[in-house]
This record gives C-alpha cells, structure tokens and sequence, in this order.
C-alpha cells in the first residue's frame, strides 16, 4: 500500500511505501507463494482443531471427499466456519479491533433482522395475506401504534417498532391486542401498495418477492394519451442527474438484511448466487 506526500521544497507528490505488517509471523511475500500458502492454511486448521475438533474433522473429511458432500452439507460447512475464518483473517492483519467493533454493529441490528423473519414474515405475513392487508387502513393502525408507545412521537422507525414488538412478545397473553396491530400494520407495510412506498428505502418490511425474467422493468400505461404509453411505476421511478447513479445503495442494516437472507437460502438449498437460476 502506498501513501502519497509531498517533498519538501516541491510541488511534485511522491509516493512513499510504508512497511505492512502480517500476524502469526508471517509475510506478506508469503501469500504469494504456494509453500508460504500451505504455511497459512496449516496455522487455520491447527487454530480450528483447538477450537472446534469435530468442525475441524468435518473439514479434513470434506477436503478428502468432496464429491461425498452434498450441496447443503457444503453450504452449511462453510456458514459454520465463517465465524472461526473470520477471527483468523483479523489476526493475521491486525485488524481485530476493528473486526470486533463492526461485530458490535451487527449484533445491535440482530433484533430487527430476527423479528423481520420470525414476526413479519412468519408471522404477519401468514395471518394476513396480500390482498387482505391492501385493505388495512396503514395511518389509523399507525396512529393506534403511537398510542402504544405512549412516547409522545408522531412517527415510529423501524427499530422503535422491532424493541416494542419484541417487548410485547415477552408475554404475549396480555399484549394480545396489541400484537394484532402489530401485525396487521407489518402486513399492510410488506404489502400494500402504499406500505410498500412508505418502507421502500427500509429493511424490517422489505420482503422477497418472485421475479419474471420477461418483465423485469415494471412499468405501467399512462393515462389519457391517444397512443399506447408505458411509464416506470411509482416505486421504481428515479430522476436521473446528468450521470450520477440513481441507486444510492444501502447502508449495514440492508447489506444484513441481504446477507441474512443469502444464508436462509443457504439452509433451504437454493442459493442461487452461486449456483446460478434454474
């Protein structure tokens, strides 16, 4: 990695090359070389074994015979190292400290990644189907949120509505009504037409959907016209500035959100990333 200065005296940058420095007494010229390669993979599994032997077993086996694995029992091989791969790679960079304080992030978004599957989706979503929840009045069951909470606010986010959700959880027996709501407003949120504008940007209420690869533009008819005309819908419309992307991308809570579906697909078989659409 170079860094750039300027010398003194001089208006020209130079680059100067700081030494980088590897854990575990390796080298950087090493992950260059095959023999520096095995060097490293031989430190992971001897890591591995201490930690986990019957893991670490499953590995040795699965290098042996591969072609015995399933593809499931391959993809869950891999979801069941990461997490021992991952401290490994932050101490062979010095990066655990870093590591360790992004850890820290995504463990204050397990709330909401577990109440979107097990409460929205699994829930809410199965009490109450598309075309019942494009009935639902989405403000008034807001509004009958906020007096819920009790906190005064006009408007809830996404993270006010999972702790509350999850609280009320706790004992479902006297929070029953309350938990109707919920779900009548996380239905109306993933479905409805208007639900799905409000949370278009969001997570908790984004859920998948099922593509035609013949109409992956939605567009619809404009009105009023003497000739057949197609505009992109509400949801999908973005204004153009000379050549700036029109997708801002995501921030940690929808790159987790991604991720946590990748790794249900994963369990179920049909992880597509890598293995292309049937």
């Amino acid at each position: 990695m170079e860094s750039l200065k300027v010398s003194p005296g001089s208006s020209h940058v130079v680059a100067s090359n700081p030494t980088l420095k590897l854990g575990l007494g390796l080298q950087f010229e090493n992950l260059y070389e095959h023999d520096g390669l095995r060097h490293l993979d031989k430190l992971f599994c001897e890591d591995l074994t201490q930690a986990e032997p019957d893991l670490a077993q499953r590995l040795f086996s699965a290098r042996t015979a591969p072609d015995n694995l399933t593809h499931l029992q391959e993809s869950q091989l891999i979801i069941d190292i990461a997490p021992y791969l991952e401290e490994f790679i932050a101490r062979l960079f010095g990066i655990t400290n870093e590591v360790q304080a992004l850890a820290a992030r995504h463990n204050e978004l397990a709330p909401l990644l577990h109440c979107k599957r097990h409460f929205v989706q699994r829930r809410a979503l199965q009490k109450y189907k598309a075309v019942e929840a494009g009935s639902f009045d989405g403000e008034a069951l807001q509004k009958t949120l906020l007096k819920f909470l009790n906190t005064g606010a006009v408007t809830f986010s996404e993270m006010d509505f999972v702790r509350q959700v999850n609280s009320w959880l706790e004992d479902e027996l006297a929070n029953t009504d309350k938990l109707d709501v919920a779900e009548r407003y996380a239905a109306w949120a993933a479905q409805a037409d208007a639900g799905k504008l409000r949370y278009r940007q969001g997570v908790l209420f984004k859920v998948p959907a099922k593509l035609d690869f013949k109409h992956l533009v939605h567009v619809v008819p404009v009105e009023g016209l003497h000739y057949a005309a197609y505009t992109l819908s509400k949801n999908h419309m973005r204004q153009r500035e000379g050549f700036a992307l029109t997708d801002q991308g995501t921030d940690l809570a929808g790159a987790l959100g991604e991720a946590n579906y990748c790794i249900w697909c994963h369990e179920q078989g049909k992880d597509s990333c890598s293995t292309g659409f049937r």
